[in-house]
């Protein structure tokens, strides 16, 4: 749908968005602008509810409200729909059903990955410094090594040899490995089977130092496969990668709804039958007592609904997304001074389009164009007060002056060509005006 921007006044939204004491952007929001006039250019926090994903749910919250614990009618065909949701959801990954647990969301598959997925206090998780804070401020809170990455925002093969060695040699164990399958702030893409690969080589090693003890082999391989098991964060790459080349390498792996156009409250951990992981929340006993708590029936069906539907509109979504990314890319490059690609976005996610802008405070920006309308992120987030350079962009060598005026746009399913165009002609105007107003 192409959406028309606002008109407010111009002179009082600069005063009051540029001011060192703005007011909260829900004061910018006008009260005669209705929601859906809006251009939504973060796709990346959130999606729009795919309208079979609506009607898949609908009956669940009315005639069809059974508890799948139950053991009535009612609860009969509550289970019969998850098992349904499962099966769809499982063909769509490459996984077995068994293997699909469902969870609250993203942070908690997360969460659960790392923490239940260590097997010993003696052995530690290891993650890329780009990761989720799900993932990263787990593994720093379990005392667990930091990976470096390349420009680009890929993990660094050599770097994970390096502490996955540091670590082994150590006297400590590997527990799991996580590296997400794309960013989600500048939508770099990792080759899973690439990381699997470098885990191999290093279990192999290990294998092979602790040979002469079978306690201390038991403790290196718990699961029995021979392998330290390697988790991935799809949660951002499931609208956009095929996730059965994701399961052909990883273990464990991490997906979300709401980021694929389906419900928000419900997501899934996939974890490999060869893979142990301990139940982080203990209760009834559900999902075969590795995850309790009553089953958010509506949401795992909308959830497989908004799987099938990216499953089957990949090809033709990618190709239309990509092309509405170039044409963004290309348009801010030519119109606006001083803007530069975070990185190369040949190796990004299709919708994905991040940006520095020289001489621009990003906050500011921001709140300028969402009162013309067009919503986006900043690459960088307030702590303390202070304005500090989001962790992605630390990683990935980013001046921290850069960092300032980071911007994250990024496309969806339903984005348009009028989204594109409306966005080209609010950026430059209001980075024109920020600009003005530093001098």
């Amino acid at each position: 749908m192409i959406r028309s921007p606002g008109k407010p006044n111009q002179t009082a939204v600069a005063e009051v968005a540029l001011t060192r004491t703005a007011p909260t952007q829900h004061e910018l929001i006008r009260p005669d602008s209705p929601l859906n006039d809006l251009v939504d250019l973060d796709h990346a926090a959130t999606t729009s509810l795919r309208p079979e994903v609506a009607a898949a749910m609908e009956p669940f919250g009315s005639s069809r409200y059974g508890n799948p614990s139950g053991s009535h009618r009612l609860a009969r065909d509550a289970v019969r729909a998850v098992d349904e949701a499962r099966e769809r959801i499982a063909g769509v990954v490459g996984c077995r059903p068994s293997e699909v647990i469902f969870t609250s969301g993203g942070t908690e598959s997360d969460n659960h990955a790392i923490t239940g997925g260590l097997p010993a206090r003696t052995s530690l998780p290891i993650c890329s410094a780009v990761e989720h804070h799900a993932v990263l401020d787990v593994v720093r809170a379990l005392g667990g090594s930091i990976v470096g990455v390349d420009r680009d925002g890929r993990i660094d093969h050599e770097d994970l040899e390096a502490v996955l060695n540091s670590v082994t040699t150590s006297g400590l164990e590997v527990g799991v490995v996580s590296v997400m399958l794309a960013n989600n702030e500048v939508g770099s893409i990792n080759d899973l089977s690439a990381v699997a690969a470098c885990i191999a080589q290093s279990g192999r090693s290990e294998a092979s130092r602790a040979k002469a003890s079978r306690s201390e082999a038991s403790r290196a391989n718990p699961a029995g496969t021979g392998r330290i098991p390697l988790h991935t964060d799809a949660v951002q790459a499931a609208a956009w990668l095929d996730l059965r080349i994701a399961a052909a390498a990883a273990d464990m792996i991490s997906l979300s709804a709401h980021k694929l156009g389906g419900p928000k409250g419900i997501g899934a951990l996939v974890v490999r039958e060869s893979t142990q992981i301990r139940p982080m929340i203990l209760g009834g006993g559900q999902e075969r007592d590795r995850r309790s708590g009553t089953l958010n029936v509506a949401g795992i069906v909308g959830f497989a609904a908004a799987l099938d539907a990216v499953d089957e509109q990949r090809d033709l979504t990618n190709h239309r997304v990509a092309e509405l990314r170039e044409q963004l890319m290309r348009g801010l490059v030519e119109s606006v001074d001083g803007l530069t690609e975070t990185v190369d976005r040949s190796e990004t996610l299709p919708g994905s389009c991040h940006v520095c802008i020289d001489g621009v405070d990003s906050e500011s920006l921001l709140l300028l164009l969402e009162a013309e309308g067009v919503l986006a992120s900043a690459g960088s987030s307030c702590a303390s007060g202070a304005r500090e350079a989001s962790h992605v962009l630390t990683a990935l060598g980013v001046a921290e002056e850069s960092a300032q005026g980071a911007v994250r746009f990024w496309l969806g399913w339903d984005s348009t060509q009028g989204d594109v165009d409306v966005a080209l002609r609010a950026v430059p105007a209001a980075v024109k005006r920020v600009r003005e107003f530093g001098r």
